[in-house]
């Protein structure tokens, strides 16, 4: 087979998420906003696209065939809970957490779980890039101190307390890039592994 037969519907399916992705990002780092139209439909069509293509060989298909509705459902879901803990934390926007689920609605959950590890470690470093540039490192481990000190004393009196910082950063991160970031360190790893 050539390389054309195997990735063609690969590349398309990861063509439209990176396009979907992209238009997050840039509207994120402009307005500091996902878009619910945007979300939503990126989710739709990932349910289409599960629906009509071709069925694969098992849960790690995508992108050579579909997952199927039910698995690119619980890939939504999964990328509900994955980030949602984070929103309670105020680490994440509710945008974020429904770009992710987004995601999980193309990928399905197994492949998610790794595009969001890459998130994670996307979205720490970008942090580190944004904190040593604006200077407020001391303000930042301030912040982490005072939450950490609320949750401790929290947990030995046997109730969690809310995990609020004292001083509201001024720098707000458009994790759409993060997001973005890992998809598709996620999508180039598993394109690269069906070459071989």
């Amino acid at each position: 087979m050539s390389f054309h037969t195997i990735h063609g519907p690969a590349l398309l399916c990861a063509g439209a998420l990176i396009a979907l992705l992209l238009a997050a990002t840039v509207i994120d780092v402009r307005t500091r906003r996902i878009p619910n139209a945007l979300v939503a439909s990126g989710t739709l069509i990932a349910l289409a696209v599960q629906a009509i293509a071709p069925a694969g060989d098992g849960l790690f298909a995508w992108p050579w065939g579909s997952i199927g509705v039910v698995h690119s459902l619980l890939g939504w879901g999964a990328g509900l809970a994955l980030f949602l803990p984070l929103h309670l934390f105020r680490a994440v926007g509710a945008g974020d957490v429904k770009l992710l689920a987004m995601v999980g609605a193309w990928l399905g959950a197994p492949l998610l779980l790794g595009a969001t590890l890459l998130t994670l470690l996307a979205g720490g470093a970008m942090a580190l890039f944004v904190m040593v540039l604006s200077r407020t490192s001391r303000q930042v481990l301030g912040n982490v101190r005072f939450m950490l000190t609320t949750a401790l004393i929290g947990a030995q009196s046997g109730r969690l307390a809310a995990l609020e910082a004292p001083v509201a950063s001024s720098v707000r991160l458009p994790y759409a890039l993060a997001i973005l970031a890992g998809t598709a360190a996620q999508l180039a790893w598993q394109l690269a592994q069906a070459s071989f």
